[in-house]
C-alpha cells in the first residue's frame, strides 16, 4: 500500500477523520489535493504553486527516528535544511539516531512513508513519540503539512497548528 489518500480507511485515524476533528475544534487551514509527493522534490513541484502572494510560509520535511534506547522521535525541519543526525543526536542528548522503519512508522505515527508530518502526531502522542520543530518555523505564517497522506497537502497557520499540538497533549521541543 501506498501513502496516498486511496488507502486512508487502513489508517488508525483517516486523513478524512483528521480533517474532521480538525474542523470541530475550529482550527481552519486550506486543503490542497495533488499527485502524491514522495520526496521534497516533488513537494517543490507542487507546493510552489499554493503559496498565495506575500505569504511567509514554511515547508517542511520530516524525519521518523530512533534512538538506540528505542525512543521515537518526529523532526519536522525547514525542507532545505541539512541535516547531521550525528551532531544533531549529540546536541539533543539523544545517543545514535537511526531512521524507524515502515513498520514502526505506521505503528507510532499512524502513517505510511512519504506521509510523515506534525500532524501524525494525533496518534504519535499517545505512543510517546517526541517532537521537535525547526524554530525557523517561528517566523512564518503558514505551515504546509501533508494530513497523514502524500497526496493532500493543508496549509495551516502556525498559531493553528500550536493550537493543535496543545488540544491533542503534544510537547514541542524546538531545535
Amino acid at each position: 500500500m501506498d501513502a496516498s489518500s486511496l488507502y486512508q480507511d487502513s489508517l488508525p485515524t483517516s486523513s478524512d477523520a483528521l480533517l474532521a476533528q480538525l474542523q470541530a475544534w475550529e482550527l481552519p487551514y486550506v486543503l490542497h489535493e495533488h499527485v502524491p509527493l514522495r520526496t521534497v522534490e516533488d513537494a517543490k513541484q507542487v507546493e510552489a504553486d499554493l503559496t498565495q502572494p506575500g505569504e511567509k510560509a514554511f515547508r517542511i520535511k520530516n524525519f521518523y527516528l530512533r534512538d538506540r534506547k528505542k525512543r521515537n522521535h518526529l523532526l519536522t525541519l525547514e525542507q532545505d535544511r541539512e541535516v547531521d543526525l550525528k551532531a544533531l543526536a549529540a546536541e539533543l542528548g539523544l545517543g545514535n539516531l537511526s531512521f524507524g522503519s515502515a513498520d514502526r512508522l505506521l505503528e507510532n505515527l499512524g502513517i505510511r512513508p512519504g506521509a510523515v508530518s506534525p500532524l501524525a502526531m494525533i496518534n504519535g502522542v499517545e505512543k510517546g513519540v517526541s517532537f521537535y520543530l525547526d524554530q525557523a518555523a517561528q517566523e512564518a505564517d503558514v505551515i504546509y503539512m501533508h494530513p497523514l497522506v502524500n497526496d493532500r497537502t493543508v496549509a495551516m497557520a502556525r498559531a493553528d497548528l500550536m493550537r493543535f499540538l496543545d488540544r491533542i497533549g503534544c510537547t514541542l521541543s524546538w531545535i
